[in-house]
């Protein structure tokens, strides 16, 4: 199964690399594009496939087509890609806010799976989510399933709006966890913490909670519990938290970035 990565930055570097480590294609059977001349020389020079400047009828023999472009590259990349396309292909495209039907009419294709992957993804921790046009059988989800879980984990979600919750969830939710931990090791550095010693005190911390989360079948209530003992330091802490409403706040501005997320999809 030959591969074409369009793009060549972050995530299609990331792709390449995770797809051939986890030996699920051939590096010979790997391509990425991108019209940028120092990308494709480094992508060449690691090995991540063989990186081109050039669409051509070559694409017309490719199986699955990544799309890791912005938006708004698609205006150029379109017309210029859609001469070398067959209409059975399978597209895989993590271009935030463009629809699957868009896609489809633009470049003259049915088989189209649309997924919001997040940053962790560069170092395999990444949360994928996706979903597809009614024209991908089980077998090419399936396939696309474990390209995405070279790169952390996926769930498939049967409505395309889904993403944009996706997106503000978990697309956007590294940017609120940095928030959080930003704010912990200021007041570690306040306390008199070196700043080694705030950021090893906060992001193990952090480390540790989310692998009792993942361990145990309590639920995030009941873990609270077990570390706030009536009167003691951690109640204190929660209970600011609670008069300065701070699960408002965040519920307040995951709400937002939904709406961002859809009124985006519509432009």
């Amino acid at each position: 199964m030959s591969i074409l990565i369009i793009g060549g930055g972050n995530m299609g570097k990331t792709y390449a690399q995770s797809f051939i480590n986890s030996k699920l294609i051939a590096r010979e059977e790997l391509f990425i594009y991108d019209k940028d001349k120092l990308k494709i020389d480094l992508i060449n020079q690691f090995q991540l496939g063989l990186g081109i400047q050039e669409l051509g009828e070559f694409v017309k023999n490719i199986d699955t087509i990544i799309l890791a472009v912005k938006p708004q590259d698609t205006k150029n990349l379109f017309p210029e890609l859609k001469p070398f396309l067959r209409p059975d292909q399978l597209f895989l495209t993590i271009m935030a806010g463009v629809k699957i039907a868009d896609i489809q009419s633009q470049l003259g294709i049915e088989k189209v799976v649309r997924a919001m992957p997040n940053l962790p993804a560069q170092i395999g921790m990444g949360m994928t989510v996706f979903c597809s046009s009614d024209k991908v059988p089980k077998k090419d989800l399936t396939y696309i399933q474990n390209l995405l879980e070279t790169t952390g984990h996926s769930i498939i979600v049967e409505k395309e709006d889904m993403l944009n919750g996706a997106t503000a969830i978990s697309g956007s939710g590294p940017a609120y966890v940095f928030y959080f931990l930003d704010a912990m090791i200021n007041s570690a550095l306040e306390m008199g913490f070196s700043p080694s010693e705030a950021h090893l005190l906060v992001e193990q911390t952090f480390l540790g909670s989310v692998n009792l989360i993942k361990r145990n079948n309590l639920n995030c209530n009941q873990w609270i519990e077990k570390v706030a003992s009536r009167g003691g330091t951690t109640e204190a802490a929660l209970k600011v938290f609670d008069q300065n409403k701070v699960k408002e706040g965040i519920k307040k501005g995951l709400e937002t970035a939904l709406n961002r997320a859809r009124e985006l999809s519509e432009e």
